[in-house]
């Protein structure tokens, strides 16, 4: 369940409303395309401008709507550990098949704090958690001596790692057999080689046929494949964070039709300037004719 092309799946926003059927739509293109996960509801998911009645419907219409297709792993993190809690039971009372955990922003916990909140949820909830490291958007990095003795807690299974840091994975795999997952496309390859199962990706949405064959190239053991395919799509993968992501990522998805270009405030879309850019690369990229 843990491993391969995990799509951090965007939310749809119409006329400022969730737009389910755009949520639908996307899940049905990510099943035919072979994506493994469905991540709904994470940093991509713009989680943090979800009210949590919304939250919480969204989780519950991608879980009914994949119908066990494939795991659905929604995000349940929150810098207020009852928040989290709350979230994170709501997740596995209607059937999700694990929950992935941002570590508390804003608040910038100790080491201490930070065992405390993910300890604290994960022996409430008896749901497999994934942490998720992302200093860039929590003001923090968790420790590898943190992650190591959280692994020890049954059910904390796995970790995405967005630190961009590879002695920070790489320490994190001396230390503990905790399933290292990428939480950043520019860094599968790298961190397949150190022992990571697969990606938590956010150019998977626009391309998740192709990031399923470099995961899963690697895992197979053709790493000439995976590593073409890596060089091919960092472009790509870069041009997905030329603004705060999702928004260059939402504006692709509006350009293919699949849903549109609307955020939550503060995110307002794309700056006019950067539309060109992305647009180049996407018509290199084949993604646009």
């Amino acid at each position: 369940m843990f491993e391969g092309s995990m799509v951090a799946l965007v939310t749809p926003v119409k006329g400022g409303a969730i737009d389910f059927e755009s949520i639908e739509n996307l899940i049905e293109f990510h099943v035919e395309k072979g994506t493994d996960v469905i991540v709904p509801c994470g940093c991509t998911g713009e989680a943090a401008t979800l009210a949590h009645n919304e939250h919480k419907a969204v989780m519950d219409f991608v879980v009914e709507h994949v119908r066990k297709r494939v795991p659905v792993i929604p995000g349940t993190g929150s810098n207020s550990t009852q928040e989290a809690l709350e979230l994170t039971r709501h997740a596995h009372e209607i059937g999700a098949d694990a929950a992935l955990m941002i570590s508390p922003y804003y608040n910038k916990p100790t080491p201490a704090g930070v065992y405390a909140h993910y300890k604290t949820v994960a022996e409430a909830v008896p749901i497999p958690i994934i942490l998720y490291n992302v200093p860039s958007r929590t003001g923090i990095s968790m420790k590898p001596e943190t992650v190591a003795a959280l692994s020890e807690i049954d059910n904390i299974v796995a970790i995405k790692e967005a630190s961009g840091n590879m002695d920070q994975v790489s320490s994190i795999a001396a230390l503990c057999d905790i399933t290292i997952i990428s939480g950043d496309d520019s860094m599968t390859l790298p961190i397949l080689s150190v022992g990571g199962r697969g990606v938590i990706s956010v150019v998977a949405n626009v391309v998740p046929d192709r990031v399923a064959k470099l995961v899963h190239s690697f895992l197979d053991g053709d790493i000439d494949t995976a590593r073409e395919l890596h060089k091919q799509m960092l472009p790509l993968c870069k041009a997905m964070f030329i603004e705060t992501n999702p928004l260059p990522v939402k504006k692709t998805l509006s350009l293919l039709g699949m849903i549109e270009n609307e955020f939550r405030l503060p995110l307002v879309p794309l700056s006019k300037d950067k539309e060109p850019e992305l647009i180049e690369v996407l018509k290199q990229q084949q993604v646009l004719s």
